[in-house]
């Protein structure tokens, strides 16, 4: 029949009515988001899968060094153990509530522990004296001119220090990324779009050519217009990526959380040696320091207890299993670095089905021909002269903008972790858990930061990486406020609503 009733089709003679124009239009809709939803999907599960690997090994490495600890200090320490068993639980949980994105400053936790631990062994190596609490405040004072644990205490924070900080950034990166592609995956299409969709897959159906596939380049064009959002997001999702991959190569090497996490028990095991060695040099400092405490009503209880035997503490290395887990990161995180730019290539080839560039009995959006228009480039902006869909360049899509917004958010977290910097995750989705060569953070310059007791240093807020040279070192290198990140989120949502 006479194809004038046509709204979309090409207006020639036609098998389609007005309802199935239309209702081939709601079909092609629904078809291209679900292919949309599908591609997203895949990222997803890449890297839900890397976050749950890494999450499952840094979980089991903190509850082996826990259980080692539980399992050999009875018999080590005797009471010096069973009395101060909360001391050392709360270590561990407040570690765990760290690294799962708690908003905690791990460097006054463990600052708190050795306090804790030192207040409560000198009371029971020292039983004979009625030691009060302004006593023990004396004591503390002096604790780091008498380094009681000896260089453990100081070598540990920063090593641990280090480790959770990357721990928890590269954990919650992924999940970051997983979040971003289910949001953007779920951006409805334009009518511009719909339209010239439901032209590109079905039009053929109208004119009697079900079996013409569309020209690629025609479909190019179509796709790359109805993603230009989308296809934004490319440079700081392949920050994200890269930032990803590097905070890797910490975690298996500076940072290696195999043998600082795995090995915790194994320090304060030598922290509690260090002060039972040299118990009696310690105590006269202190005594001096602080003056002699008034000798106990209640007498010595012979709660000096020393080591029942020896019990030697092992860490069991599960270094190759990091080291693959960190290959397999790797190697997955550098395939998705181009995701968003090559997706309109992936679903005109394996979606659309269309014809290859050079075939001139494919279908180009009029009858079966060659398609002569040049393909558009990635992004809004080159969309201005899309010949296939009308693209408001003006008008950004303001949900995909807010994502590669929280990109720039983590992508700045991640370099602060490469540098060994702490960062704000009070802001951090509740639904989110937790969480690189470069000679950015030397030993003597982290350790010198790191060690200050107790610690005052406030964790780093966020902040937007610069635009240009977002190397990962350089992600880190200026910090706004968090307040000032907001205020400037809140005025672009209404400066884009203003542009409306």
């Amino acid at each position: 029949i006479l194809g004038e009733h046509l709204r979309i089709c090409p207006q020639g003679y036609t098998c389609c009515t007005s309802e199935m124009e239309e209702n081939f239009a709601n079909k092609s809709r629904s078809e291209f988001e679900a292919m949309m939803k599908e591609a997203g999907r895949s990222v997803q599960t890449t890297l839900t899968a890397q976050h749950r690997s890494f999450d499952s090994y840094f979980q089991d490495l903190l509850n082996k060094s826990e259980k080692a600890l539980y399992d050999a200090f009875p018999s080590m320490y005797g009471e010096l153990y069973t009395q101060n068993m909360k001391v050392f639980k709360d270590l561990y949980s407040e570690l765990r509530r760290y690294y799962r994105g708690s908003n905690i400053n791990l460097e006054e936790a463990l600052n708190e522990f050795w306090t804790r631990l030192l207040e409560r062994l000198f009371k029971l190596m020292n039983p004979q004296y009625h030691i009060t609490d302004e006593y023990l405040d004396c004591m503390v004072k002096h604790a780091e001119q008498h380094k009681p644990f000896g260089e453990v205490p100081r070598d540990l924070k920063v090593k641990a220090t280090r480790a959770f900080i990357a721990a928890r950034s590269y954990a919650q990166g992924f999940l970051v990324g997983s979040d971003v592609v289910k949001k953007v995956s779920q951006v409805s299409l334009s009518h511009e779009c719909t339209r010239a969709i439901m032209k590109l897959m079905y039009c053929p159906h109208c004119r009697g050519m079900s079996s013409v596939k569309p020209c690629n380049n025609y479909c190019l064009n179509v796709v790359k217009g109805c993603l230009a959002n989308q296809a934004d997001l490319n440079t700081e999702w392949k920050y994200l990526m890269d930032s990803l991959v590097i905070v890797a190569d910490r975690i298996n090497g500076p940072y290696n959380v195999d043998t600082v996490i795995g090995t915790i028990h194994m320090r304060i095991a030598e922290a509690i040696s260090n002060l039972q060695e040299n118990k009696d040099s310690i105590t006269a400092k202190v005594f001096q320091g602080c003056g002699n405490p008034k000798i106990s009503t209640k007498g010595s209880s012979g709660e000096d207890k020393k080591r029942r035997g020896k019990v030697t503490l092992e860490a069991k290395s599960s270094a190759q299993a990091l080291e693959m887990l960190v290959l397999d990161a790797k190697g997955n995180l550098t395939a998705l670095k181009t995701y968003w730019i090559t997706l309109p290539s992936s679903l005109c080839s394996k979606k659309v089905m269309a014809s290859s560039a050079a075939d001139d009995k494919c279908w180009n959006g009029m009858t079966k021909g060659s398609y002569l228009p040049e393909v558009m480039g990635d992004g809004l902006a080159n969309q201005i002269n899309n010949p296939e869909v009308e693209v408001d360049i003006t008008k950004p899509d303001m949900t995909i903008r807010q994502q590669i917004m929280q990109l720039k958010i983590m992508t700045n977290r991640l370099g602060n972790a490469n540098i060994g910097n702490d960062v704000d995750f009070q802001d951090a989705s509740d639904d989110m858990s937790g969480s690189g060569s470069g000679d950015s953070c030397p030993d003597d310059v982290c350790g010198k930061r790191l060690s200050k007791s107790p610690s005052t240093r406030q964790p780093e807020t966020h902040a937007i990486p610069k635009q240009s040279g977002h190397g990962i070192n350089g992600a880190s290198s200026r910090s706004l406020p968090s307040a000032f990140l907001l205020l400037l989120l809140v005025a672009f949502i209404a400066a884009q609503h203003l542009w409306r």
